[in-house]
């Protein structure tokens, strides 16, 4: 649970926030606004959110920057829609169209059938449009400058995978994953697969960890009295882990 707080404004915060971050804003963005509200320095986001992405972003004050490495091991759950038959350049809604296809000829039983290669340890290659370096270089500034470079597959590991609902050209899906799963990556390999090209429309991170996004604070109506209220400390977040385990 939050510890309850008597800090003063000119007090040190260590601890965690559960943020549900909005969509229109970067991760760092969400961070430096906690950060004046907190009225400190040291801070910083466990797991990148897209801009367009809603839900948990898990943002660590003071020392508890500390944690990154083991905030990183949890699992993490989206909920999301991808849309059948367009394929766009940063593989979501907020990319340009690259490719058309048919959707028309997939059915649920079609979809379910290829669920099954995506689940549990798959190699995924990072997009062009992610904050991954290559030689140095943010792969996104490259992107944007039209450079293509080869990505080498990473690792990941989906945990759980299924379809919520099928709407065509739209599919609802919920997903839990290891932490550096690319989603949008996810939709648009599914949509490879299906034959038509798919791409990312929605996102909601619904839990980091143990921590979910019916617990998380609004970044909106987010000031210092209600962050202190909702912190969480270090030995609350360690013991929230170890139960998880």
């Amino acid at each position: 649970m939050p510890i309850p707080s008597t800090k003063t404004q000119t007090e040190v915060i260590h601890g965690l926030l559960n943020v549900n971050k909005p969509a229109g804003l970067t991760s760092r963005k969400v961070v430096d606004r906690v950060r004046r509200i907190a009225g400190m320095r040291k801070a910083g986001h466990a797991g990148t959110l897209d801009p367009d992405a809603t839900g948990v972003l898990l943002i660590c004050l003071g020392d508890a920057t500390k944690l990154f490495s083991h905030l990183q091991k949890g699992s993490k759950e989206y909920i999301g829609t991808m849309v059948l038959g367009m394929e766009t350049d940063t593989q979501d809604a907020s990319g340009t169209v690259i490719a058309v296809g048919n959707a028309g000829l997939t059915t649920w039983d079609g979809i379910e059938r290829i669920l099954p290669r995506f689940v549990g340890e798959i190699k995924q290659i990072p997009p062009m449009f992610s904050a991954v370096k290559h030689r140095g270089k943010r792969l996104y500034s490259l992107a944007r400058k039209g450079i293509q470079v080869p990505r080498e597959p990473r690792l990941i590991t989906v945990y759980e995978l299924e379809i919520l609902w099928v709407r065509l050209p739209e599919i609802r899906f919920r997903v839990v994953c290891s932490t550096g799963t690319y989603v949008r990556t996810l939709a648009a390999d599914i949509g490879a697969h299906l034959g038509c090209g798919a791409h990312l429309r929605d996102l909601i991170r619904t839990r980091s960890g143990p921590f979910g996004v019916e617990n998380a604070v609004s970044l909106e109506s987010l000031s210092r009295e209600q962050l202190l209220s909702h912190i969480y400390s270090i030995e609350d977040v360690c013991e929230l882990f170890s139960q998880q385990d």
